[in-house]
């Protein structure tokens, strides 16, 4: 979730830019953006998107949300520079 990466309920970024990053239409973006203010989970502006509910979005995800975000601690964990053999 780019939440977590940014350590705030708002994300700066367009329905355009979210359908780059997901590599689908931006109709589907809108859809889904539509479908999580309405179930209150989010709201949204031009550009921005608040996290309103953020247990709300992580069930929506249905269990697939952690997988990448614990990965991405694996791979980007703090190098231990003492313990680092050069």
């Amino acid at each position: 979730m780019a939440q977590d990466r940014l350590e705030s309920d708002q994300i700066a970024l367009t329905h355009e830019f979210f359908a780059l990053m997901l590599g689908t239409r931006r109709a589907g973006v809108t859809t889904a953006v539509s479908s999580f203010h309405a179930r209150g989970l989010i709201s949204h502006s031009r550009g921005i998107v608040t996290i309103v509910d953020r247990d709300g979005l992580i069930n929506a995800a249905g269990g697939l949300y952690g997988i990448p975000e614990a990965e991405y601690a694996r791979i980007f964990e703090p190098l231990d520079l003492e313990a680092a053999v050069f």
